[in-house]
């Protein structure tokens, strides 16, 4: 007999939390290994497009709003098109995309420019980089259904 923080091993019963993460420990390794080249595409593109001293971040700009593109049509592809392997999701999208964009230098940026003496454009960049990301999940998922749409005819 088992009881709710056990589960049955042939004769010996095992904890639930090993179990558990023994079934997540693949996820994990995944989102992990994803977020390592996600995080040194985006350095590599901070390095490639520096940014002076109270400029604007296009680095930060283009990596949000390319990330948030790759999201829109990954999400089309694993959602409409493929049976994808269940760890295709945490690998590209929580762990390559999610450690390519990046919110909280997009938030250091807007500080570093309003601290800088550069109001405006700290509050541009807000806006622009908010509007650019949501404009390009939206288009990029359209444009690969209709791109979808259209192979399939």
């Amino acid at each position: 007999m088992t009881g709710p923080q056990t589960e049955t091993r042939g004769d010996r019963p095992a904890p639930a939390r090993r179990t558990e993460w023994r079934a997540q420990a693949p996820v994990v390794a995944a989102v992990a290994a994803g977020g390592a080249l996600g995080a040194t595409a985006r350095y590599a593109l901070t390095l490639a497009l520096p940014t002076p001293a109270g400029g604007f971040p296009w680095a930060t700009f283009w990596t949000n709003v390319s990330g948030c593109a790759a999201m829109g049509v990954l999400m089309v592809l694993v959602t409409e098109v493929w049976a994808a392997h269940r760890l295709l999701r945490p690998f590209l999208g929580t762990g390559v995309l999610g450690g390519f964009t990046t919110f909280s230098t997009y938030a250091v940026d807007i500080r570093g420019l309003a601290d800088a003496g550069r109001p405006g454009t700290a509050l541009a960049y807000l806006a622009a980089t908010l509007c650019a990301a949501l404009a390009a999940v939206w288009l990029a998922s359209v444009a690969a259904r209709r791109l979808l749409t259209w192979r399939r005819q």
